[in-house]
């Protein structure tokens, strides 16, 4: 919804609206809030509102929330008596200057850069999650809801009736859900979104979540996102998709056929992968579900088959794009989306399409791939040594995300039992 300020407080006072969200993502990808009332909404777009974002850093005090009118949303699930309505904000200093640590406006900055450079981009992404049923308390279990399995229906599928909530609710919000099914765990739930451009998808991505936690919350479920949270069981992902175009032309082709300029682009995201994992992939349970399943393990790609790390689909009337596989939910979106981006554009600009190529055989065995970081440990060590990982996130933004790995990894080493620790630390919350 795309309106000036003055539509938007007539539509405020017209619709019976009564409490304003004013969202943001903090470094870790998770939604955070300051809710008004509707009286101060016009002083939110002129000055402001101020809050206080020591979470975001240990060196930040108060910063300002200015809402972006452009993604004004109801939130359907709430009462129609008293609407609450949702903006995502701009983050500012307390002068009224942009907070360097604002990621979302990072994203946004590198995205009208590549405009400037004839570049067009639309991401996508496929998000999978479990539901799990709630104690005679209300509190979460790790019983699933059901024992479904890949594309069943009814009655092995229970989970339906909370996807279509889910669904219907992301639609009249205007986030463009295309399809959902059920996944190949037991309890497993995965929902398809069209491409957008790449800060409105990440703005979806974030939102996607608190809407699939709530509409869980109302049918007496519970939904996590925690990459691993079955250890016999298949894993959570995140697929992101990416289409391209370079002066009006999809640098990825047709039918299979792919240009220079996009063999290129892709070689710049293998060659760049292992830096970025820690950001794709962020807290330790991650990297219990590489390998398994249909999760890939090594950085390679394919056509067809769905567990490489880089799957390029080939579908007829479908626009050409590629998939980048080893992300989950867990990750900052803002942040993923603008290093993948920046690997696959510098390998376009270096003319370099060598890593593509030399993964080109499907048959190759795995020892003729380099593996994904085996652990958060080992991911965050070749982010810190990465030149690339410094070049394209401002200092702020990188050492608060350091940080907050360094801080995870601290109390997870600490830990007796890791297990019990990844359970308390992500199961309930992610």
């Amino acid at each position: 919804m795309s309106q000036a300020p003055k539509e938007i407080l007539k539509f405020v006072e017209e619709n019976d609206v009564k409490f304003i969200r004013l969202t943001f993502c903090d470094i870790s990808g998770n939604l955070k809030n300051v809710a008004i009332m509707p009286d101060e909404l016009e002083r939110a777009f002129t000055c402001g509102i101020p809050f206080d974002a020591s979470s975001l850093g240990s060196d930040i005090s108060d910063l300002l929330l200015f809402p972006d009118i452009s993604t004004l949303s109801v939130l359907p699930w709430r009462p129609r008596s008293g609407r609450v309505v949702r903006f995502f904000c701009d983050l500012r200093n307390p002068d009224g200057t942009d907070f360097e640590g604002d990621i979302r406006r990072d994203l946004t900055r590198y995205i009208n850069e590549l405009r400037l450079n004839g570049f067009s981009c639309e991401m996508g992404t496929k998000c999978e999650f479990y539901l799990f049923d709630l104690d005679e308390k209300g509190q979460p279990t790790k019983i699933p809801h059901d024992s479904g399995s890949f594309l069943d229906v009814a009655p092995l599928d229970k989970c339906e009736n909370a996807r279509r909530e889910i669904c219907l609710s992301l639609e009249e919000m205007g986030m463009h859900p295309i399809s959902s099914c059920h996944k190949h765990g037991p309890g497993q739930n995965e929902i398809d979104f069209r491409e957008n451009e790449p800060v409105a998808a990440a703005d979806n991505m974030v939102h996607y979540k608190t809407v699939v936690k709530s509409i869980a919350a109302q049918n007496g479920l519970f939904a996590s996102f925690m990459p691993k949270p079955l250890p016999n069981e298949h894993g959570s992902a995140l697929s992101i998709s990416i289409s391209l175009k370079k002066n009006g032309e999809n640098i990825f082709g047709t039918g299979g056929d792919i240009p220079f300029e996009g063999r290129c682009f892709i070689s710049g995201v293998l060659r760049h992968i292992r830096e970025i994992t820690a950001f794709l992939n962020p807290i330790t349970n991650s990297y219990k579900r590489f390998g398994i399943g249909y999760a890939p393990k090594y950085v390679n790609w394919s056509f067809e088959n769905r567990s490489q790390l880089i799957r390029i689909p080939c579908i007829s009337g479908v626009t050409p794009r590629i998939e980048i596989r080893s992300a989950d939910a867990c990750c900052n979106p803002y942040i993923t989306f603008k290093l993948i981006l920046a690997a696959g554009i510098e390998g376009l600009r270096s003319g370099d399409c060598s890593l593509m190529e030399s993964t080109m055989k499907e048959d190759m065995s795995p020892a003729g791939f380099e593996p994904l970081p085996l652990s958060l440990r080992e991911a965050l060590d070749i982010a810190r040594e990465s030149s690339f990982v410094k070049q394209n996130l401002p200092e702020n933004i990188l050492s608060t995300a350091f940080a907050q790995i360094s801080k995870q990894l601290q109390q997870y080493d600490l830990a007796r039992n890791k297990d019990e620790f990844e359970d308390m630390t992500y199961f309930k919350f992610m």
